[in-house]
């Protein structure tokens, strides 16, 4: 898909080159296919490991058949009910998983709110901590260190920004709230486009 084809959203400034990028490496792709292909046949290995390389280049960044693969987008961009149907998702993991799993009892130094989705830099910071969790636990996309480098990259910082005395649950003490729990209504501007 070229840029002229919609990769720009109305609504996002995303940067050319990003998209120049991904041109080049699928090129890359399939010229080193190609050239996997020309070996296999030349010495024989046989067509089994030439049809892996051709399922490994078609696998990059096309699904297989012209469609580009789908990656969940930022939870910040999202309207109703998209916003509402992946907020859904993302409670579910954060209660089901994060929650039991990793956050002890709150405490002056280690905060924690029970209305977390109602504070707007938790969900976007939970947010990519999920999808982030999404990719590095599956052996299938990121092998065995996944996990570890999710710990160490994603969730030990994430918790540092969250939790502190100073974060955004800092008015939040057991019951007793000095922020006012409600979503902006709209997406901040800087991802918003305004039309003069």
């Amino acid at each position: 898909m070229t840029e002229d084809e919609g990769m720009h959203h109305p609504d996002v400034n995303l940067p050319v080159g990003l998209f120049q990028d991904l041109e080049v490496l699928r090129a890359e792709v399939a010229r080193l296919s190609g050239q996997v292909r020309e070996l296999t046949e030349a010495s024989g290995a046989g067509e089994a490991f030439a049809a892996d390389a051709d399922a490994v280049a078609g696998a990059g960044v096309d699904g297989g058949e012209g469609e580009e693969e789908q990656f969940p987008p930022f939870i910040l961009l999202l309207d109703p009910p998209q916003y509402d149907d992946e907020l859904r998702a993302l409670i579910e993991w954060v209660e089901g998983v994060l929650v039991p799993g990793y956050l002890a009892e709150p405490s002056a130094d280690a905060r924690w709110c029970h209305l977390w989705f109602e504070h707007p830099v938790a969900v976007a910071r939970l947010h990519a901590l999920w999808l982030a969790w999404q990719e590095l636990t599956d052996p299938a996309t990121c092998g065995y260190t996944g996990p570890s480098v999710w710990h160490r990259d994603h969730l030990d910082p994430c918790l540092r920004e969250l939790r502190p005395s100073t974060g955004p649950f800092a008015g939040c003490t057991k019951g007793e709230h000095q922020v006012d729990h409600r979503m902006p209504g709209l997406v901040p501007s800087a991802w918003s486009r305004t039309d003069d």
